[in-house]
């Protein structure tokens, strides 16, 4: 295949990946929350910042750096995955001996057991790593998206019989922990990689400059990620946290399906297009265009209808949570935009660029919401505070893509504002005419087709390039 159609095509299974993925979970998780308490997963919430920052010391960095390396051979891949391991293994012990310190910080008991049993999971996904980076560098989505689902399957129907069986918190750890080591058995069976004996440092001096950044980097991104979890563990209540958890899940699944199509594709694609500034722009530019085609009107139509969707799936006693779930749902929106920027910076090399931008924004938004709360703006205002930085941050993205590729603001507006306008007005119009529906599974049903055919309908009044364009590449496909 071409590029353009390598990249297509990428798009696609990425869609599907992330798109079935998210169905998936949503439907785990309708099923474990009509089950389990918010005291459940605060436990869960309280200590998932630690192991995504352990996720990221095991991976270092090296996964990206192995991606920009366009002639990367065994030898690199083979360093990086003994790497990988040690690291891992190492951190498992480090966080087994200070589970008593985490436990004793959020005054639960609870959390000895449950942190050591609950981190090992991501020891045992420290042996996909290599294998999956193969697969992310050749833009095989297909395979990881069966990878990914079939995993999820597993993991989701493992922690359903757990929670039934009155395992609680338990169930949610193992079902954690069998996804990992389902799509590590997966990742070597589809990779077809083998790791050898015959170890050299070399590789892993060579890429450390680039890689060390990207990892100080994906450490303040998961901090950045999960700094309510952390902060709210500390400040609220285990119920509070709970429902920050449950607000922020469904936020998280909608914008992790356009920020997996995106993440997917862009830094392969854009290594793959060269130093060619002209085509980078081309592509950046469409790409941008997609991002906010789906971004906007899936994120601000989710916050649309939080209400009736919280309760219709997970009962009454989420309800609290909607208004957390519609201010993270219109932050969420630029996060797909915020992935696209950066990995054009990263693919261009400049790690060290994507680095300061993460910390910057990170102490920013730490300092914001302590300050919020010290002020007592509560956890709305918190919230509210956090969701203004995502978004403003987008315009100091575009300043460093400007400088890397001269993709100038003016561009970047005519591709984001029309989607950006269109699909705010059409859930505002939508939100006023249904307003009268006193039945939430009505009301739920006519808000969906509603908004969705009112944004298809100007899209296509309007003549939306990028609708056509998706619209000939499906129906090519069907074909």
């Amino acid at each position: 295949m071409t590029l353009k159609e390598q990249t297509a095509n990428g798009f696609m299974w990425a869609a599907l990946n992330t798109g079935a993925m998210q169905v998936l979970n949503a439907v785990f998780g309708v099923v474990l929350a009509r089950r389990l308490s918010q005291d459940d997963y605060g436990l869960i919430g309280m200590l998932m910042i630690f192991t995504l920052v352990a996720n990221s010391l095991q991976d270092s960095g090296f996964v990206t750096a192995l991606t920009n390396k366009k002639d990367a051979t065994h030898r690199d891949y083979n360093s990086v995955f003994w790497f990988n391991i040690i690291v891992s293994f190492m951190l498992y012990v480090l966080f087994f001996f200070c589970a008593p310190l985490i436990a004793s910080f959020y005054h639960e008991p609870l959390l000895l057991p449950l942190s050591r049993y609950y981190f090992f999971g991501f020891f045992i996904a420290s042996f996909s790593i290599v294998p999956r980076a193969i697969l992310f560098k050749q833009i095989k989505q297909k395979e990881l998206a069966i990878m990914a689902l079939l995993s999820l399957l597993l993991s989701g129907t493992v922690g359903i019989v757990m929670v039934y069986h009155d395992m609680a918190y338990w169930g949610l750890a193992t079902q954690t922990l069998t996804f990992n080591l389902s799509v590590s058995v997966l990742s070597w069976l589809f990779s077809g990689w083998k790791p050898s004996r015959n170890i050299s440092t070399k590789p892993i001096r060579e890429m450390f400059g680039f890689s060390s950044k990207m990892l100080i980097t994906n450490i303040f991104n998961q901090i950045n990620n999960n700094i309510f979890a952390l902060v709210l563990g500390k400040i609220y209540t285990k119920t509070e946290t709970g429902l920050y958890t449950q607000a922020n899940k469904w936020n998280t699944m909608g914008a992790s399906t356009i920020t997996g199509m995106v993440q997917g594709v862009a830094q392969p694609t854009f290594v793959q297009v060269g130093n060619e500034r002209e085509r980078l722009r081309g592509a950046f530019s469409k790409m941008l265009r997609f991002t906010c085609f789906v971004c906007f009107p899936v994120m601000f139509g989710l916050s649309l209808v939080a209400p009736e969707f919280i309760v219709i799936l997970l009962t009454e006693k989420w309800l609290p949570s909607a208004l957390l779930m519609r201010i993270l749902c219109v932050g969420g929106a630029f996060l797909p935009i915020a992935t696209l920027y950066f990995n054009m910076i990263i693919s261009r090399g400049k790690s060290n660029i994507y680095m300061w931008n993460v910390i910057a924004q990170g102490c920013i938004i730490l300092a914001t919401i302590l300050l919020v709360n010290l002020l007592g703006g509560g956890i709305r205002g918190m919230i509210l505070a956090y969701v203004s930085i995502i978004i403003g941050w987008t315009a100091v993205w575009h300043y460093f893509v400007w400088r890397e590729i001269q993709f100038s603001p003016l561009q970047a507006l005519r591709d984001i504002l029309p989607f950006l306008l269109i699909a705010a007005l059409t859930m505002l119009a939508t939100y006023f005419i249904t307003q009268a529906i006193g039945n939430l599974y009505l009301l739920l049903a006519v808000r969906i087709l509603l908004a969705a055919a009112l944004y298809f309908t100007v899209l296509w009044l309007s003549g939306a390039h990028i609708l056509k364009e998706c619209m000939g590449y499906l129906l090519k496909k069907n074909l």
